[in-house]
């Protein structure tokens, strides 16, 4: 078994030591090669130790202009610094060298959305939605990002979507009963949805304060 096997190997097993030395065996043993940089960098951005992470991810795209993970590694540590332009470009790299996958197609599109870019994470949000169709926190996004652009038909279904998936989820209720509060004039649907979603997660402030605003506007009328 070659060092990139028994560090995987270790990896499974939850031994963190073991998998470091074996891929760093790895890389003595053929420093030309991407991979095990590429393994290195997973290590350590799974532990959380984006600085040791980096430079591993780097090195590798270096090595190898078509090593996809590596670009894809590495905008995931630039998305949790919150450099979300940065981070936005990589995962178009990772895509364009074939890693397709829904994540990276989802984590390109919230890295656009916390650009401000809405519009241009569209389709890529849809995309990630179609490649993993019982992913709720896909369906939630898709819907969020279509609210926001004034998409609500569109935006309800993937709220819908959502709760087929996950009856009791408080987020979906809440998106789906302030949908109806702004774009329908289904008061009792807000309510209801708002309502479910301060039951089941009483931390839920703000479906609770929509849900008080709702009724003193009709108490008032």
């Amino acid at each position: 078994m070659e060092y990139n096997e028994i560090g995987i190997a270790a990896l499974q097993e939850g031994s963190y030591e073991k998998a470091v030395e074996a891929f760093m065996k790895a890389v003595e043993q053929d420093p030309a090669s991407a991979v095990g940089y590429i393994n290195l960098g997973n290590v350590f951005a799974s532990l959380g130790d984006a600085e040791k992470a980096e430079p591993f991810f780097q090195k590798a795209i270096t090595l190898d202009e078509e090593a996809g993970t590596a670009f894809y590694g590495l905008a995931n540590l630039y998305y949790n610094k919150e450099r979300f332009e940065e981070a936005a470009k990589l995962y178009e790299k990772a895509l364009s060298k074939g890693v397709k996958e829904a994540d990276v197609y989802f984590m390109l599109a919230k890295s656009l959305e916390r650009s401000g870019e809405n519009k241009l994470a569209l389709p890529y949000m849809q995309r990630a939605a179609e490649l993993s169709q019982e992913d709720i926190e896909i369906h939630l996004s898709f819907g969020i990002i279509l609210a926001n652009m004034e998409l609500f038909e569109e935006a309800r279904k993937e709220f819908e979507t959502v709760l087929k998936l996950e009856e009791d989820n408080a987020d979906a209720h809440y998106n789906l009963g302030f949908l109806y509060a702004v774009s329908t004039k289904r008061k009792e649907d807000a309510l209801s949805h708002l309502e479910k979603a301060f039951t089941i997660d009483p931390d839920h402030t703000q479906a609770r304060y929509i849900f008080d605003m709702i009724q003193l506007g009709e108490n008032q009328a």
